[in-house]
């Protein structure tokens, strides 16, 4: 036997001292090869021009690494392991039918909505009652509602601390499932080692049922690492929901506090909705199907309101053209509030555009930020959009995490997406669009109190940043797509 065996070492040996001649070409012909099948799937799949020039550059200029990261970080398999998972539950109408639903009252967003229904192939639906919230009031409402809650709590956040705002939440949620409450909550994989330890093994041990989403260290899960589950909102009992832009920390309820944020108590037949999008996220996790009908009356309010899920397993980018869609179709006002303003190209024309037609624009972000380079590349962005004439204010601390956005006064959406590549592209995010004077002009009056104290900047004040800061902005802004 060990003769044999070193009769295939000497065959193996000789053989290799044969192709040594060739190893660079074998290595040349492996690399073109990489590169070219690279290159097709790219330009095949890719729908940014942008990005698939980024991939067919690294993978031509780094031969077999730039292959190697194209397969890992640059293929979309979730949305086929999505469509596996879910099955129709995604897409599913309970019974309505978009063709039927009701039109907005405002005469020019009606297009609009019809869009919107076509994009998230779900209706627009009426009496729904919306109560926008701070920070502290949405914490101190969602506690009670747990500890209310008879039937089911399905909770979805992307950051859930171990800490002063976390373990009040766990508390009750071990207090609903000890009364036989069917509690579910889903964390994000990367959300939830922002505290550490990880508030997992704190519900974990009181035998609450919580999953994290896209998480493993795993090498063959590698490829899902830059997919995030940015989705903040609890269903509870199926009637009554909480949705906006409020993760789970103690820097909301402290005081002062050092982060504020727009949420929102949502009541009315939108919440099954809200269910739907709750439910996929589960099944996609862990394969448990949930009940998705909602159990509340049909008519609590007067808000016309839909959910826009967006993620990386849709086909095209629903939140991203529903945007588009709202800033043209607005006559008098644009309104954003957003921590994180880095916006592809399209969006920024779109909204020069609005500008340009007599619209009036105003942008409000934190003066500063948690992510230096997001900032940098703001503000050279948003210099391009004062130059046009849109009005930008920066906010003093504590850190403005709000997302809402209103058009016109008569149409609102707000939830967890910001204005940034990974809120339009890769994250999965939950938005509610909103049509409703009364609810608007709540929303309008939390934007008036955030200018108030904000400072403004405009063309001037541009024109004073030091010549190297610009400059530095500028190489900031290089980097949008993976901002």
């Amino acid at each position: 036997m060990g003769a044999r065996i070193r009769d295939w070492q000497q065959l193996w040996n000789a053989g290799l001292d044969r192709l040594e001649p060739f190893w660079p070409y074998i290595a040349a012909a492996i690399s073109i090869s990489l590169a070219i099948t690279v290159t097709i799937h790219v330009a095949q799949n890719k729908r940014d021009a942008r990005a698939a020039a980024a991939w067919t550059g690294l993978v031509w200029l780094v031969p077999v690494l730039g292959a190697i990261l194209y397969f890992m970080l640059g293929v979309n398999r979730i949305r086929r392991r999505a469509r596996q998972l879910t099955g129709g539950l995604i897409d599913s109408e309970d019974g309505w039918r978009v063709a039927a639903e009701p039109l907005p009252a405002c005469g020019h967003l009606q297009e609009l909505s019809r869009l919107v229904g076509r994009l998230t192939h779900l209706p627009l639906v009426d009496g729904n009652r919306v109560e926008p919230l701070d920070a502290p009031q949405a914490w101190r409402a969602m506690l009670a509602a747990i500890d209310n809650a008879t039937e089911s709590i399905y909770l979805a956040t992307y950051i859930f601390g171990n800490d002063a705002a976390g373990k009040p939440i766990c508390e009750a949620l071990e207090r609903a499932v000890q009364r036989g409450v069917k509690v579910r909550v889903l964390i994000d994989g990367v959300g939830a080692l922002y505290s550490l330890p990880s508030v997992v093994w704190r519900l974990r041990r009181r035998k609450v049922p919580v999953q994290r989403f896209l998480y493993s260290l795993a090498p063959w899960r590698m490829p899902y690492i830059n997919l995030r589950n940015h989705r903040k909102f609890m269903v509870v009992d199926r009637r009554l929901a909480f949705t906006g832009g409020m993760n789970i920390r103690a820097g909301y309820i402290q005081s002062p506090p050092a982060i504020t944020d727009l949420h929102a108590r949502v009541e009315g037949p939108v919440v099954g909705q809200l269910l739907r999008s709750f439910a996929a996220d589960w099944v996609f996790t862990c394969r448990e199907v949930l009940e998705t009908s909602y159990s509340g009356k049909a008519q609590l309010g007067d808000v016309q309101a839909r959910g826009i899920s967006a993620g990386p397993d849709a086909d095209f980018d629903k939140r991203r053209l529903t945007l588009l869609a709202a800033i043209g179709s607005a006559e008098k006002r644009i309104r954003i509030v957003t921590p994180y303003f880095v916006p592809d190209l399209t969006l920024l024309a779109t909204l020069q555009l609005a500008i340009l037609k007599g619209v009036e624009v105003q942008i409000v972000i934190p003066r500063k930020n948690n992510l230096r380079m997001v900032h940098w590349a703001s503000l050279h962005a948003l210099s391009w959009l004062v130059n046009e004439g849109a009005r930008l204010y920066l906010t003093a601390a504590p850190f403005d995490h709000s997302k809402v956005m209103t058009v016109d006064g008569h149409w609102v959406m707000l939830g967890s997406g910001n204005w940034d590549a990974r809120s339009l592209r890769l994250n999965f995010e939950f938005d509610l669009e909103c049509y409703s004077d009364a609810l608007t002009e709540r929303v309008d009056r939390f934007v008036d109190s955030r200018i108030e104290t904000a400072l403004q900047l405009d063309t001037d004040g541009f024109r004073q940043i030091a010549p190297w800061r610009r400059i530095r902005n500028a190489l900031a802004h290089l980097m949008e797509p993976y901002l």
